[in-house]
C-alpha cells in the first residue's frame, strides 16, 4: 500500500489538502445549490404527500452521510490500529464533528416530513430508533477521543470504539427489512427506484454536493488539528528550552 503510506505523511497530506478543500467547498455549495434549486421549483409533487416529498433532497443526504461518516471513521480507526497511519486518527476525528451533524440533520428533517406524513413528530421504529443511536454513539466517539487526547493515551480506544459502533449500520440499514415499522421500506437500489424519475433526478445531485462539502469540512478539520499540533509542539519545545 505505498500510496496510502506516502498520504500518511502530514507535509503531503497537506500539499494536496490545501488546494483541493476550496475546490471541493465551492463544487458543493454550487450544486447544493443548484440541487435546491431544481428540487423546489422543477418537479411535481408527489400525488400521495404533496410538496413535503420535496425534504427528500435534504433527508437522503443527510442519513446517507451520516452512516458513510461513521464507516469513515471504523476505516480510519481500522488503519490506525493495524498500520499506525499518523493521519488515521485525525482523520477519524475530523469526520466525527459533520458526521453528527448530519445524522442530527437527518433526525430533523425526518421529523419534520413525519409529522404531516405521519401524523406524529417521532416515532420508536427500528430505522428512527436505530439513527438516533447512531447519532448518540457519535457523541460518545467525540467525547472519548478528547478525553483520550487530553489525558495523553495513545488512541487505541477510541478507535476500538470507532470500529465496534459499525454494529449500528446494518441495523440502519436492513430495519425497515426486519421489522414493520412505520419508516418506508426501501425505494431506492443500485438497479431500480419506487420513485418516479421526474422526482428523482434531483437527489443524486444533492447527494454529490453534500458529500463535496462533507469532503471540504473533513479537510479543514484535518488541517485545523495538524496546525493545533503543530502549534502544541512547538510551544512544548520553547518551555524545554
Amino acid at each position: 500500500m505505498p500510496t496510502l503510506h506516502a498520504l500518511a505523511n502530514p507535509a503531503r497530506f497537506l500539499r494536496i489538502a490545501r488546494p483541493l478543500t476550496p475546490w471541493l467547498w465551492w463544487l458543493g455549495v454550487a450544486l447544493v445549490a443548484f440541487g435546491s434549486w431544481a428540487g423546489l421549483t422543477q418537479t411535481p409533487p408527489d400525488y400521495l404527500q404533496g410538496e413535503t416529498v420535496r425534504i427528500l433532497y435534504v433527508h437522503v443526504p443527510s442519513a446517507w452521510l451520516g452512516m458513510g461518516g461513521w464507516s469513515a471513521i471504523a476505516i480510519a480507526s481500522t488503519a490506525f490500529l493495524v498500520w499506525r497511519h499518523p493521519l488515521a486518527e485525525v482523520a477519524a476525528r475530523a469526520v466525527a464533528v459533520p458526521g453528527a451533524t448530519f445524522a442530527a440533520l437527518c433526525l430533523v428533517t425526518g421529523a419534520i416530513w413525519g409529522r404531516p406524513t405521519w401524523g406524529t413528530w417521532w416515532q420508536w421504529d427500528g430505522r428512527l430508533t436505530s439513527m438516533l443511536l447512531l447519532f448518540f454513539v457519535y457523541l460518545g466517539f467525540i467525547a472519548l477521543s478528547n478525553a483520550d487526547r487530553e489525558r495523553g493515551g495513545d488512541g487505541r480506544v477510541p478507535a476500538i470504539y470507532g470500529i465496534a459502533g459499525t454494529v449500528l449500520l446494518p441495523i440502519i440499514r436492513y430495519s425497515v427489512v426486519w421489522w414493520n415499522t412505520l419508516h418506508q421500506g426501501p425505494s431506492i437500489g443500485l438497479t431500480s427506484s419506487t420513485i418516479d424519475r421526474s422526482l428523482l433526478w434531483p437527489l443524486p445531485i444533492m447527494l454529490v454536493g453534500f458529500s463535496c462539502l462533507f469532503g471540504a469540512i473533513v479537510l479543514m478539520r484535518m488541517r485545523a488539528i495538524l496546525a493545533a499540533a503543530k502549534a502544541e509542539a512547538r510551544l512544548r519545545r520553547r518551555a524545554l528550552a
